[in-house]
């Protein structure tokens, strides 16, 4: 690779644009000379702004130029995910029917990253409508390859902005997370991700029209950056934690809390439940392990993690019930073969009646409680985002065998989603060509204890990105 400006962590290039070292606008055409390059062996990028990414490149260096102070993410190009409005682009979530819904304003984290001056470079792709599966293929864009190798999926639903990330197309990719989509495709990718508290970050997740979704979609789904450092996750975690009025989720908490007294204890559980896990994967949280011990962290490894399979049984119920009255008409959007993975799951999960949701609300609240009296003893949860290496394209919709497998492999996020906690993505190294990482799980709001956590990880371990993708890319 010829050194560019591309390959910089974003908080380098912010700074560099600060500085004058360089334009705004040599920044963003680095960034789309490397798109030109790269995308059309990976095809993550799914609808490129680069004349909009021009002109708001322009507006910064007019303004350096006027002396104004400029944001922390200056110049910064970011990509944002299918699901995530884009004032003047379409949100597609990847299918052909919705190619012409034009949003009308950012949503609140497309704002705040934007006026913290980094600037949107595209969309990227997605499972169609985010329930496809696992896999990052969409009926409008079709299949995005794993940079590390096209026979392996780079994971999902925000594996475009993984892949983006990762190869140098982006500094930072814009996903969301209800159950790992963040942090699956991070681990697969060899890149950092983080996925909030809920209500940590203020989010508009309506498709459609003024109606929102219902609880399950309310309470699980959660905006989350993706960058090659730790570092530049925790500057966009510091832009986009806040309030605005069009979330009332979203809560006034300091991005920063209280240190705590003496070692940080992290609990570590390599098999969530004892369900399985791959040696490469054991490996990795063993490895990370020992980075955070030699870095003074009280590391102890414990029997498990709080009510898995229970929360695992009432996240899968819950949500195929707030599914069901829509389903007929979800499944014709999904296009040929794209219900099969939550077909399978309505299958085998009937809807609750109206008098067994009732006690499904109050198990959520149960477990909640319980994850946070296990992070009161221990703040910090070291475990896997995945419990094998990336698998092979689209396996959780051949057949239910393989379905099971995705799912039990991602049952930590899953379960850490339905807690409502934060977590974050992290590499460890490589094995057998492919990338490795972890997930550091904290209390509700103390997304900085997980960030200082895998900062002394990535010290130890070290950055796997960006790279050059291998292999032939996706088939037209």
């Amino acid at each position: 690779m010829q050194e560019g400006l591309w390959q910089r962590p974003a908080a380098a290039q912010a700074e560099a644009v600060r500085s004058g070292e360089v334009s705004a606008a040599e920044l963003v055409e680095s960034h789309l000379e490397r798109i030109a390059a790269v995308n059309p062996r990976v095809n993550a990028v799914t609808q490129l702004l680069a004349e909009r990414a021009r002109e708001a490149a322009a507006d910064t260096d007019r303004r350096r130029a006027a002396g104004e102070v400029l944001g922390p993410l200056a110049g910064v190009p970011f990509t944002v995910k299918e699901t995530t409005a884009v004032e003047g682009a379409a949100t597609t979530f990847g299918v052909a029917r919705f190619r012409d819904l034009v949003a009308t304003a950012d949503a609140p984290p497309v704002a705040r990253l934007r006026a913290a001056g980094a600037i949107v470079i595209g969309h990227s792709n997605v499972p169609t409508l985010i329930l496809a599966g696992m896999h990052t293929r969409s009926e409008l864009f079709g299949d995005t390859a794993n940079p590390w190798d096209p026979a392996r999926t780079p994971g999902g639903s925000s594996g475009g902005d993984a892949v983006a990330v990762a190869t140098g197309m982006a500094a930072l990719g814009l996903g969301n997370d209800s159950g790992g989509s963040i942090r699956v495709p991070a681990q697969f990718c060899g890149v950092a991700g983080l996925k909030p508290t809920t209500g940590r970050f203020p989010a508009d997740h309506r498709v459609l029209g003024p109606d929102d979704p219902g609880p399950a979609s309310q309470m699980l789904v959660t905006d989350g950056p993706l960058a090659r450092t730790v570092g530049d996750l925790r500057l966009a975690y510091e832009v986009l934690a806040g309030t605005d009025p069009r979330d009332p989720r979203a809560v006034p908490v300091p991005a920063y809390g209280e240190p705590l007294r003496g070692p940080v204890k992290v609990a570590v559980v390599a098999d969530p439940g004892g369900h399985g896990v791959h040696p490469t994967v054991r490996a990795a949280v063993e490895a990370a392990a020992g980075a955070l011990s030699a870095a003074g962290y009280d590391v102890r490894e414990v029997a498990d993690v709080p009510r898995l399979d229970e929360a695992l049984d009432a996240y899968g119920r819950i949500t195929v019930t707030e599914f069901a009255p829509t389903w007929p008409a979800v499944r014709g959007l999904l296009g040929e073969g794209g219900d099969r993975y939550i077909g399978m799951a309505m299958e085998r999960t009937p809807p609750a009646s109206a008098d067994e949701l009732v006690k499904l609300m109050g198990t959520w609240m149960s477990i909640r409680r319980s994850w946070a009296e296990f992070l009161h003893e221990y703040p910090l949860l070291l475990g896997p985002s995945f419990t094998e290496p990336p698998v092979e394209p689209g396996l959780e919709s051949r057949d239910r065998a393989g379905r099971d497998r995705v799912a039990s492999g991602m049952r930590l996020c899953t379960a850490t989603s339905f807690a409502g906690v934060p977590a974050v993505a992290v590499p460890t190294g490589p094995a057998d060509g492919l990338p490795c990482g972890v997930q550091i799980v904290g209390r509700a709001f103390r997304e900085d204890l997980c960030l200082d956590a895998a900062q002394a990880v990535e010290d130890r371990l070290g950055v796997l990105t960006p790279i050059d993708p291998r292999g032939a890319g996706p088939a037209d």
